[in-house]
């Protein structure tokens, strides 16, 4: 069981947050849960763990990205602003921008509250992402929806070269196994960091 203490030795250690991002880190932990009295942007059976559950969770993506070949980061559905708001404290000094894709008002207000808060290089678009353009060239999605909506956006939506990281649960391989736009992807399964059963499904759209 991974405690709070070891997410953040790990955030430090492992993936190189320096004291300044883990203030912001901090800063943006406790600007979450004092809105999440109000509006549920995390489910309150996890406020107890959000550096484990919410933010290592979202960092471990980073292994995931090639900054020299990244042009942009899209996080879709971003919600409370994971994975997105995570990767954007590590980026901030790159020089590519993080976009989050959020169609409800109330949580894109707190996203565009907290980006200016924290000094991020983040756009907040608040609108359904199917009618929208996606011009990054790396899109990730934690809780956001099933497989072929994902892909079919990959295919409508989004710049020609692109990759897609998608967080999922146990079930991620029988999603895979469902979904029939599967077969004109490469891509590949890795474990969670932060639970046994999840996985990462990293695919390469050409």
């Amino acid at each position: 069981m991974i405690t709070e203490t070891d997410a953040k030795r790990i955030l430090v250690q492992n993936f190189k947050f320096d004291a300044l991002k883990m203030k912001k880190l901090d800063d943006f932990v406790k600007n979450l849960l004092i809105y999440n009295k109000k509006r549920n942007l995390i489910a309150k059976s996890t406020e107890n763990v959000v550096w484990v559950r919410h933010i290592l969770d979202s960092a471990q993506l980073i292994k995931f990205i090639d900054d020299i070949e990244c042009t942009g980061i899209a996080d879709l559905g971003s919600g409370g602003g994971f994975p997105g708001i995570i990767l954007a404290v590590y980026y901030q000094n790159y020089n590519f921008h993080v976009e989050l894709f959020e169609k409800s008002p109330l949580k894109s207000a707190f996203l565009s509250n907290i980006t200016k808060k924290l000094g991020l290089k983040c756009k907040v678009i608040c609108g359904d992402v199917n009618s929208l353009k996606v011009q990054s060239n790396y899109i990730v999605c934690r809780a956001f929806r099933k497989i072929p909506y994902i892909l079919n956006i990959s295919r409508e939506n989004c710049v020609k070269k692109h990759k897609i990281i998608i967080m999922k649960g146990k079930n991620a391989q029988q999603e895979i196994n469902k979904a029939s736009q599967m077969k004109n992807y490469e891509y590949r399964l890795e474990n969670s960091i932060t639970d046994n059963n999840s996985k990462i499904i990293i695919l390469n759209a050409e």
